[in-house]
């Protein structure tokens, strides 16, 4: 491991490994793309090949190996939590079932929204778009100012489904008398803070000790998407379903 994190100290290694993810390339491309000599990108590709994250195909041109693809895939969550590591000396990602944590680089595509009004308004924007469903994991208390967009979105028929963390929901205070259409579970506990509809994504994670923080990481990309349904589905089926 320590020669492969020394392979992977560079930034044109690095760079390399990047572009060879797009598509294959011969050694004049790569020199192109890094703005380097050839010999330069010999050099580099050498190195690459003895750590076996490269190979030479038949047709001259460069490519991942099978074992420079997982390599790169899991450099991906080094580099978003390194991205973000003041965020992170504070913030308990390492709660998150394992499988998440390791997939943690998916949130690449997304944004740190670090304002907590802002973030709320975010919350609030994605639920007022939502034309099939609102998922979400919270405290419990629907936001006063949110009070008014569910009201018309649980109206409207728009699925709704609520992972409650710690103590039991008062969204039946909140909302409408509870619909077929809405259904609110209760889990123990659950380090993540989750708004998401089949487009945006609202994600926060609790602060070393379990306080809620509302800096949250904020977008619609299709990977962040996906990582973040993943884990509210995984807290869904652990979630004890509440009675209307």
């Amino acid at each position: 491991m320590d020669r492969l994190f020394f392979e992977l100290a560079s930034q044109n290694r690095l760079a390399i490994l990047h572009e060879l993810q797009k598509e294959n390339l011969r050694m004049q491309q790569i020199a192109k793309r890094l703005n380097v000599t050839p010999t330069e990108a010999f050099r580099q590709l050498e190195r690459l090949s003895a750590a076996s994250v490269v190979q030479r195909s038949s047709d001259g041109a460069f490519a991942l190996t099978e074992y420079g693809k997982q390599v790169l895939q899991i450099s991906a969550s080094l580099a978003f939590i390194s991205e973000h590591k003041k965020y992170f000396l504070n913030h308990e990602l390492t709660r998150l079932p394992p499988q998440f944590v390791g997939r943690v680089g998916e949130l690449s595509g997304a944004r740190l929204e670090p304002d907590t009004i802002r973030t709320l308004n975010m919350g609030t924007d994605a639920f007022t778009r939502a034309k099939q469903y609102i998922w979400g994991i919270g405290e419990g208390v629907v936001p006063e100012h949110m009070v008014p967009v569910m009201n018309k979105q649980v109206q409207a028929g728009i699925e709704v489904k609520m992972v409650v963390s710690g103590r039991r929901s008062h969204l039946s205070e909140k909302v409408v008398p509870v619909p077929k259409n809405v259904e609110t579970r209760v889990v123990d506990d659950c380090p993540v803070m989750i708004a998401l509809t089949e487009k945006d994504v609202v994600v926060s994670f609790r602060q070393v000790g379990g306080v809620a923080d509302y800096a949250a990481f904020v977008g619609d990309d299709r990977a962040f998407h996906d990582w973040t349904r993943d884990v509210f589905l995984y807290y869904w089926e652990l979630g004890k379903r509440l009675s209307a």
